[in-house]
């Protein structure tokens, strides 16, 4: 076993619920934004894989590690990431921060309460966001928007997927907590249809995380990038759709997951609302230039 090849579920960009460098994004910013993805697909493939052993997990990401850093042979999901951080003199420590979730998903399966789950997220989903306003030369005091932006994404995913993650790696991102406070159990979620306590404790987390949406709000605002606010508004209006949907639904029984037309629309929607935002800004600012 060589690298993380071996674990490829041949998911890609396309796949997520959420833009990734998609057109909105400046041309000379997405190679990098897929190389960045592609180490932590592959990354994410390998701690979820279904049949290999903890331990062989550990060793393919310990060696995108060691390719990341320089200290060990090419893995070819880690290389180009490589590459790219040091041609743009960027740090490799959100990527090692990622790194460090999917050792966790290797080892842990369940979260006691919303602030592990959060301190999760802070390693699984925000070194995404933080490497994205890194590679624009953001200020990184966008960081505190970005950061629940991001855990929100986590978390819609996390309760979109809650019953293939425990059926198919007995994985539970849902607070033990929470579940406890409505009376539910993690065995619920191998039913066909939620019972009403996991219900309750799955609409209860979905309010949650739309406070993380509504956190995320200044985001899009306060980006320099024009074209990257585009991007955040597109993203800000899906995840505000979808925790809607999921506030209103059983990802047990219903489809939580928006259809690519639906998602386009939801997505073209946020995008006008930023043309609009950006419009307003440069009206308020005369004499300054859009950043390309």
């Amino acid at each position: 076993m060589t690298s993380a090849a071996v674990a490829a579920s041949g998911k890609g960009h396309e796949d997520e619920n959420f833009p990734v460098a998609s057109w909105l994004v400046g041309a000379t910013y997405r190679q990098p934004i897929l190389a960045f993805y592609r180490f932590a697909r592959a990354a994410d493939d390998v701690a979820d894989h279904p049949s290999l052993a903890p331990e062989q997990k550990l060793a393919l990401l310990d060696r995108l590690g060691d390719t990341l850093s320089g200290r060990g042979a090419g893995d070819p999901d880690a290389e180009p990431l490589r590459r790219v951080l040091a041609e743009r003199g960027l740090s490799p420590r959100h990527a090692f921060d990622l790194l460090e979730a999917f050792r966790l998903d290797v080892s842990k399966r369940r979260y006691a309460s919303w602030d592990e789950l959060m301190d999760y997220c802070r390693l699984s989903a925000a070194p995404v966001g933080r490497f994205v306003l890194d590679l624009h030369g953001e200020d990184r005091a966008a960081w505190r928007a970005s950061d629940p932006l991001c855990a929100a994404l986590q978390v819609i995913n996390h309760l979109q997927d809650c019953a293939a993650d425990y059926r198919r790696l007995d994985r539970v991102y849902l607070p033990e907590a929470t579940l406890a406070q409505h009376g539910a159990g993690v065995e619920m979620l191998a039913a066909a249809r939620s019972a009403p306590p996991l219900l309750a404790a799955v609409h209860d987390l979905a309010g949650r995380t739309a406070a993380l949406v509504a956190d995320a709000a200044p985001l899009a605002g306060q980006t320099a990038n024009p074209r990257l606010a585009l991007e955040i508004a597109a993203i800000q209006a899906l995840a505000g759709t979808l925790v809607r949907r999921i506030s209103t639904r059983d990802p047990l029984a219903d489809d939580v997951h928006l259809g690519k037309a639906a998602a386009a629309i939801v997505a073209g929607r946020g995008v006008l609302g930023g043309c609009w935002s950006l419009l307003t800004k440069a009206l308020r600012r005369p004499g300054q230039s859009a950043h390309e």
